[in-house]
This record gives C-alpha cells, structure tokens and sequence, in this order.
C-alpha cells in the first residue's frame, strides 16, 4: 500500500492564491482529483492525503466533498480557527466526516515568529487531542526553535513537519537547520514529511545531490518509523515531475529494507493519520 501523505487540490482564484507569484505561473490554474488519479496510478500510488492551501473552513469543506467523490483520498487536512472561541463546536461538527484527519494553520506567513505560542493558538491546538485531530507543522528553519517548544507543551498531540521545515537547499545552509531539527525529532510525538523539497533549489538546475545531505538528516533525525513520502503537488511542479520527486525518495532508500520502504512509502501515512484506504482511484 503506498500512499502519498501530502498534495493540494484548488480551483484556481487569482485574489485567494495570491501567494502564486508570476514567476510559479505553473500553478495558475486548476489542479483537480482527475488530474491527480492518472498520476498516481502512473507512478504505483495507491491513495493520497489531501492538505489545505487556503485558511478558510470553505476549504476543508471543499476537500471533504472532493474525497467524497473520490476514494483514492484517503484523508483530509484542513483548516480551522484553532483561536476561535467556538472551537470545540467547530471541531464536534468536522468530526463527523471520518476522512478528515486533522488541520494545519499556514504559520509561515504569519508575522510573528513566536506565533505557535500565542496563548490563543496554543489552547486550540491543546483541544484537538479530544477529537483525534492531527496537526502538521508549516513552518520555515527560523521557526523551529519555537516549533520544539511548542511541542513540548502536548507530549499527548500527535504532529507531522511539513516539508523538513522547507531547508535552504538552494544555498546550501544546513548546519543550524540540522541542529534544530535533532532537537525538535527528540520529540517522540513529532513525526515528519519527505515533501517539498525539490521546490527548495535551484528549480531549474537542482540534482539529487544537492538534497541527499537533507534526507541523511531526516532519516538520521527520524528514522524510518517516524517519515512519509509526500509529492507536494502540484507545488512540485515548479521544480519537477511527480515521477521525479517521488523516484527521489525511491532513490534514497534503494538499499534500505523492503519493510522500511513500506513505511515511509504508506505504512507510517496509514498510522499517522489513521487511514482507510480503498485502493480504487476512481470516484467512489
């Protein structure tokens, strides 16, 4: 069962998706489940989890109804006000969609970078434990010192980095990034996505060594317990095909064992998110 733990589905609005910028022209458009099906039957995969792009409960609701209508997503992240006063209403209300797994607030564009402390933002995520919520982390390597003293507040929360915390890999910084992130994977709740990263080089140029140190960092951090695959598409598509970030991952664990393969290529998704997986990529 191979699953990809992270991927975006949008009906293109130029106003909403402002953070596509001219120069990711790529992405401006619609990027829909049909589209998805036919690359991940293609490339062996056999269900996917679908996070959110916008900060609206019109997105998750969005979501809900595309895996709804197809079986190949086998979960949802979406969003929430996690600092709304009626939280734990909104959270009764989303619990009654079995495919929605948890929630991800886009912490990378805030402009506090203290902003996972806040006291308001830090009791929401203190009440998703009670539903069964996940939450997946995004955020940038200057966040990740607060990133580990957030975590430390829920040992009882289960978390998922996004994208390595998104490492400076164009430049080649990885020094401070490789410290901060052993400190917050001592964390046993924290778990991480091997997602993003092409989209964090030279897009054009980028070769498969210049991510490997990254990986020897997750998986030293990590191991192969706590790691899923995840294409981030179509963000990848800035930086490459879905055959290629995923052959990137491939790659890597070429001579590690079959069952650690299985692990970070679905098993590790299926027990994060608690998955159900109908392998069957066509509407449901």
């Amino acid at each position: 069962m191979k699953i990809d733990a992270h991927q975006h589905f949008w009906r293109y609005e130029p106003e909403r998706d402002a953070w596509i910028t001219p120069e990711m022209a790529v992405l401006k458009r619609n990027f829909l489940p049909s589209e998805l099906c036919t690359e991940l039957r293609a490339n062996g995969i056999d269900a996917c989890v679908a996070v959110q792009a916008a900060q609206s409960e019109d997105e998750t609701r969005f979501l809900l109804d595309l895996a709804d209508r197809f079986s190949m997503i086998a979960g949802v992240v979406g969003w929430v006000d996690l600092r709304a006063s009626n939280l734990r209403e909104r959270l009764r209300y989303f619990a009654r969609f079995p495919k929605l797994r948890g929630f991800r607030h886009i912490v990378q564009t805030e402009p506090d970078d203290r902003f996972l402390l806040h006291d308001d933002f830090a009791r929401g995520v203190g009440t998703l434990k009670d539903f069964g919520f996940t939450y997946d982390i995004l955020i940038y390597p200057r966040h990740l010192p607060v990133a580990t003293e957030f975590v430390e507040k829920f040992p009882e929360q289960n978390f998922v980095l996004d994208h390595l915390a998104k490492p400076e890999i164009k430049s080649a910084k990885i020094k401070e990034w490789a410290a901060h992130m052993r400190l917050l994977a001592s964390a046993p709740n924290v778990w991480c996505k091997l997602s993003g990263l092409v989209t964090e080089t030279d897009w054009k140029h980028w070769q498969a060594a210049d991510i490997k140190p990254y990986l020897d960092v997750a998986f030293e951090c990590f191991g192969t317990k706590r790691l899923m695959f995840g294409s981030d598409w179509p963000v990848c598509l800035l930086a490459g095909t879905y055959r290629q970030v995923k052959q990137l991952v491939e790659d890597y664990l070429a001579r590690a064992r079959e069952s650690e393969r299985e692990m970070v290529f679905g098993r590790n998704a299926c027990e994060f998110y608690g998955l159900k997986v109908q392998v069957n990529g066509s509407p449901a």
